[in-house]
């Protein structure tokens, strides 16, 4: 693996915790668990149901949701995935790249001082002399 290869898979596997942070607690621990190298004999099975199940997305219960949630299952496994997964994943962040800033409500609201410290002051300065 290149170097550079090495730098994009860093940060596609950083975006990826950045979205798994947005789940529901219950279905982190679920996908975390799936995506542990130790879990594949259970993640490719469910990668393949979730796609069968996306395929039968005109079913109540079963949707197009499923689809590619299997894909990004199976990509763990599979380099060419792999590397869809990546392309995928730039793609979003591109596009709504509010979906990475974090999980909403998980560390609760930033203290405005701590904010001035850090520079992500919602607010632009005020001149001193106001």
């Amino acid at each position: 693996m290149a170097p550079s290869d090495d730098v994009a898979h860093v940060d596609h596997e950083r975006r990826l915790q950045r979205l798994i942070r947005r789940l529901p607690g219950k279905m982190q621990a679920v996908t975390r668990w799936l995506r542990r190298p130790a879990s594949r004999w259970a993640r490719i099975p469910a990668g393949v149901l979730l796609i069968i199940g996306g395929c039968l997305s005109i079913l109540p219960f079963l949707g197009l949701w499923m689809l590619p949630l299997g894909l990004m299952l199976l990509a763990d496994d599979i380099p060419p995935l792999r590397r869809a997964r990546g392309r995928a994943l730039d793609w979003v962040h591109r596009r709504r790249p509010h979906w990475f800033a974090g999980a909403p409500g998980r560390a609760g609201p930033q203290r405005p001082e701590a904010a001035e410290k850090s520079g992500d002051s919602p607010e632009p300065p005020t001149p001193a002399g106001d």
